[in-house]
């Protein structure tokens, strides 16, 4: 038991740590600007500008909306915009294209922490869009191209508070600080839990002997061994739960600022069992296109791991 409450205490703080001293105040800061440019109309302008250049990617002004997001927000943010599209009618192939996307981009829960570990935020948005057009593409013309392209009446209208007085300014403000607070005490359960398993598995051997064990093939493959144990926690417990790891092997010298870039591609994004299974709650039928999202997310996320990997080349 006394070996067990060892691993739980360190564990336990490094997760308040993260969740509190890193994450949350980038969140403030990130979702504040958000919330902002959203109430003033900037967001509003922006999306009917872009939204006409996306619409061949199978995008639509609500995708865009999506998006931004994802890169700005978090990985569970647009679960209300697919929620919208939904009940305003947006045909299967735009869901399941919007939700590909999703998938592939990066998740600024975890990008702008890493920013802070010497993750370059730069490439790795530039990445992301390339990636979830990618995405949208291959899901919108080739695997989802047998789901309804029937749109029924669509309203693409943002509705959101609007800050044309100093009290709507500190109401939007206020209201960002309150989602950004959720967001980080909301990840600290994960953290957690995700610190501690790694902790005891590292501890049990059982890390040391997966790593033995697929030395020889990660090495023909030229891939680090340091990328196992982040690579498993987030596909296996999501992001928020690889940062963590991420931050722990970085303190203790595991992982290199530079091999967190050029894996940037394959590692930050919301395509993992929690990612995907959270998004699916946006509705039954986003629910229902999560196969064609799922491979068309693949396709994005090969094409952001090969520009990172070139880059560093």
């Amino acid at each position: 038991m006394n070996d067990f409450i060892t691993v739980i205490l360190p564990a336990g703080r490094s997760a308040m740590e993260l969740s509190l001293f890193v994450l949350l105040p980038v969140m403030v800061v990130m979702l504040t600007i958000m919330r902002l440019l959203e109430a003033t109309g900037v967001l509003d302008w922006l999306v009917a500008r872009i939204a006409p250049l996306l619409r061949p990617f199978g995008l639509t002004g609500l995708g865009v909306f999506a998006a931004l997001q994802v890169n700005f927000v978090n990985f569970a943010a647009p679960i209300a915009t697919l929620a919208m599209m939904e009940q305003r009618g947006s045909s299967d192939r735009h869901l399941a294209a919007v939700f590909a996307m999703v998938l592939a981009m990066s998740q600024a829960n975890t990008v702008f922490p890493m920013a802070a570990m010497g993750l370059r935020v730069g490439p790795v948005l530039a990445f992301s869009l390339m990636g979830g057009l990618a995405a949208a593409a291959a899901t919108y013309y080739l695997f989802g191209r047998r789901l309804s392209a029937k749109e029924m009446v669509l309203d693409e209208t943002l509705r959101h508070p609007v800050a044309d007085t100093p009290k709507g300014v500190l109401d939007v403000i206020n209201r960002a600080g309150a989602e950004a607070f959720k967001i980080a005490v909301g990840a600290i359960p994960m953290l957690v839990l995700a610190l501690v398993a790694v902790t005891a598995l590292r501890q049990a051997g059982a890390m040391d002997a997966l790593t033995r064990w697929l030395a020889p093939a990660l090495t023909m493959a030229g891939i680090d061994a340091a990328l196992v144990l982040p690579t498993m926690t987030k596909y296996l417990a999501g992001g928020t739960a690889m940062l963590g790891v991420v931050d722990e092997q970085l303190r203790q010298g595991r992982l290199s600022a530079e091999l967190l870039n050029l894996s940037a591609g394959f590692l930050i994004h919301p395509m993992d069992l929690p990612g995907v299974a959270v998004l699916m709650a946006a509705g039954r039928r986003v629910a229902a296109t999560w196969r064609p999202a799922v491979l068309g997310a693949c396709v994005g996320i090969a094409v952001r791991g090969v520009g990172h990997v070139l880059i560093a080349l």
